[in-house]
């Protein structure tokens, strides 16, 4: 079965996300017609793994509370990015799409 426009749409902004940088959910769905940052999370919950559903984060800077935040934090730092003592991602490593 094919995804609906508007899950395509988010797939593809997310393997847009240069290695290094992150995006919020909330920047996703704004730039794929998206009414709220859920239904990204609920898009990349059914994508097949491809994506570097690592770079998403929430928008407060931070990996989001899920089982696999620790791995995707050690995904992002062996990207370079690095967090702050109280877990949030700096501003520099931000990814907004066009």
């Amino acid at each position: 079965m094919a995804s609906p426009y508007w899950e395509e749409a988010v797939y593809t902004l997310i393997s847009r996300i240069p290695k290094g940088k992150v995006c919020s959910y909330g920047s996703i769905a704004k730039a794929a017609g998206v009414s709220n940052a859920r239904q990204v999370a609920a898009a990349l919950r059914k994508s097949d793994g491809d994506l570097p559903w690592f770079r998403v984060i929430n928008s407060s800077m931070r990996v989001s509370d899920h089982p696999g935040a620790e791995q995707q934090r050690q995904l992002l730092e062996q990207e370079g990015v690095e967090f702050s003592l109280k877990g949030r991602i700096q501003t520099k490593y931000l990814w907004t799409p066009e």
